[in-house]
């Protein structure tokens, strides 16, 4: 339960209940990280559209590899839950396992273990990043300034929401207590899983 007072769906109207609708229309169910935005539903937008920016010229498996590792490392659950579990889909479960405890994998290409690095290191104390780094993830593996801007963003976007989720008390949803025993223990690294079930809404058309 987050520490602010939130707005219960049954009582949610305009911009807000627009909000609610979008997130329970993709989840399946209200997350409770939506209703910590219930006081500024304009925010969550903008995070929506900026997140869509981000993503957009990146390809699935990197986004989930650089999104689950930033948000492991900034120890929240709720997305190292949701992107852990979308990862272990390209990777697999002990690929996943493993980068949660800091191993690499040999399903990873030696540029992917790379800019996993890179990606914990802007996640802990991106101030102690070298322009060595940098360098060798355009040498070694050929990245591109906009790809490596683009990892950057990724890991650093994570931040700003893990942090202020944190901030305010929100819980990972009781529903990820439907993950495979082993990979929802490795990946539960911050608050834990709440114990009441999320509150159902009517579909909608995408999330934020």
């Amino acid at each position: 339960m987050a520490f602010i007072r939130t707005i219960p769906a049954a009582e949610a109207s305009g911009e807000v209940l627009a909000m609610y609708e979008r997130q329970a229309g993709f989840w399946g169910y209200l997350p409770d990280y939506a209703k910590v935005f219930c006081h500024r539903p304009e925010v969550m937008e903008r995070w929506g559209r900026m997140l869509a920016a981000i993503k957009r010229p990146v390809d699935a498996r990197r986004l989930e590899l650089v999104t689950f590792v930033a948000a492991y490392e900034l120890k929240h659950s709720g997305c190292s839950l949701a992107h852990g579990q979308k990862l272990a889909t390209l990777i697999g479960h002990d690929a996943v396992i493993a980068l949660a405890n800091g191993q690499d994998s040999d399903v990873l290409s030696d540029a992917e273990k790379d800019i996993v690095r890179f990606a914990r290191r802007i996640a802990r104390d991106a101030s102690r990043i070298t322009s060595g780094e940098v360098e060798a993830l355009r040498e070694k593996h050929g990245l591109s300034d906009g790809e490596i801007f683009d990892i950057a963003a990724i890991a650093a976007s994570r931040s700003f929401f893990t942090k202020l989720l944190d901030a305010l008390g929100s819980e990972p949803d009781a529903d990820y207590m439907k993950l495979e025993d082993r990979l929802r223990r490795a990946l539960t690294v911050g608050r834990p899983i709440a114990s009441a079930a999320s509150e159902k809404l009517g579909e909608a058309a995408s999330p934020d």
